[in-house]
């Protein structure tokens, strides 16, 4: 008989099928009791009244993995409104050791820490899963919107010889007795790759080893990074990720609306127009001083709340940032060259993407190198693609996590993250 899983039983009423799962909790009473089965769609009702089985599950432990054949029959008050009956049931393995925490209640009720140190069955409480089911939709929509404008998938090294942040902090690694580094991020690849395709887009990890210790950074993260070719400025860039968030958001409500309806999550829409404030107006929006070089997390609040209040909107484009404060390989605006043509989106107050135009032109590089004081053979490789013709390009990237995060109301970016790493954690 072949498996069935619990969101097809409602079409299945009479007939007799086989579930399996976990046991997820068990209802004991005098003369009847229920075995609630937890699989990868849901929860499954068990009615057991035969007393050898009622005695059978009731030495089975939660977790214990098992499987039931059973009648189908309707039940209003039962998950999905159906249940089995007449049951036989068989473990498929020995009796689980129960984790540390209740996973059959509504909320877990264990501290992030210990969630964390326990991650593999933390995570299969419903609420941590169904974080795991939007991220997952997230990037199935942002895959697809991108296909359907023509950009190609590609898959760039995560050992590279220089860091692509100058000035920022890096892991170093030992690669055969050369100095090597975690990638930071695709940035490199994707703009050599521009040349290649003309527009193209990567899901990957990236690594930074900023010492940061805050909800909402991890020192190894996952990077929807975009980049496209033949751009009149970044504000070409902005337009395509604001269909790609309007795409991501799309996919996540109809691939995963039933983890949406577990969370309790009602999200956004993404406006026709994103409003976008240049980066000295937003400074007198936060009431930060005027020779402030960056938005610090207290400004990006009041700008979203700005935002809201304004436009009815939650995200909010900041364009314009310092070139002090952005990468060499920025475009400068032609018109205020100590501006970039640069943006990052603001999504309910705080920082989720950073984008903008690239220069592409080889003695811009060469000369941008030398303002910074950097040292040209790191780059040297890179540089020399755009010797050989690059168009003008622009592009973006998105943390996963902090998307997830701020889409669902998380408080601390680990708790979207399956096993997150940071300053203090390396296991599980």
């Amino acid at each position: 008989m072949q498996r069935i899983l619990s969101h097809h039983l409602p079409g299945q009423v009479g007939a007799t099928v086989r579930i399996a799962g976990w046991v997820h909790r068990r209802r004991l009473l005098k003369s009847v009791a229920f075995l609630i089965v937890r699989d990868a769609a849901g929860l499954a009702q068990v009615v057991l009244t035969e007393a050898a089985v009622r005695s059978a599950v009731a030495a089975l432990p939660e977790e214990t993995v098992i499987e039931v054949v059973g009648t189908v029959v309707a039940n209003p008050t039962a998950p999905a409104g159906v249940e089995l009956t007449d049951p036989a049931v068989r473990p498929l393995g020995p009796p689980a050791v129960p984790p540390p925490f209740d996973l059959y209640r509504p909320a877990l009720t264990a501290t992030l820490p210990t969630q964390l140190d326990h991650a593999p069955v933390a995570l299969r409480h419903p609420i941590r899963a169904a974080a795991l089911r939007v991220s997952a939709a997230a990037v199935a929509g942002f895959r697809a919107a991108l296909d359907a404008r023509d950009f190609v998938e590609i898959h760039t090294p995560k050992v590279v010889a220089s860091s692509t942040e100058s000035g920022a902090n890096v892991f170093a690694l030992d690669w055969f007795g050369r100095p090597a580094y975690l990638a930071q991020s695709p940035q490199f690849y994707k703009q050599l790759m521009v040349g290649v395709f003309e527009r193209v887009y990567e899901v990957g990890p990236v690594f930074r080893a900023e010492p940061h210790d805050t909800v909402r950074h991890l020192a190894q993260y996952t990077s929807l990074d975009a980049e496209l070719g033949f751009v009149a400025d970044h504000r070409d860039v902005m337009a395509v990720l604001r269909d790609t968030l309007a795409g991501m958001l799309d996919a996540v409500w109809s691939r995963a609306g039933t983890a949406l309806s577990t969370l309790g999550v009602e999200g956004p829409e993404v406006p026709a127009e994103i409003p976008a404030v240049h980066f000295t107006e937003a400074l007198t929006i936060a009431g930060a001083p005027a020779d402030e070089p960056d938005l610090a997390p207290a400004h990006e609040r009041a700008l979203g709340q700005w935002a809201r209040a304004e436009h009815g909107s939650e995200f909010l484009f900041v364009t314009g940032y310092p070139m002090a404060k952005r990468p060499f390989y920025t475009q400068p605006d032609p018109a205020r060259p100590a501006y970039s043509n640069g943006f990052d989106l603001l999504f309910r107050g705080v920082e989720l993407v950073t984008g903008g135009q690239r220069l592409h032109r080889h003695d811009d590089y060469v000369a941008a190198l030398a303002a910074r004081g950097e040292p040209f053979e790191p780059y040297a490789g890179y540089v020399e693609a755009f010797r050989h013709g690059m168009p003008p390009h622009g592009g973006f990237a998105i943390g996963l996590e902090r998307f997830v995060a701020r889409l669902i109301g998380a408080a601390n970016v680990r708790e979207v993250t399956a096993f997150p790493r940071d300053l203090h954690r390396l296991t599980p």
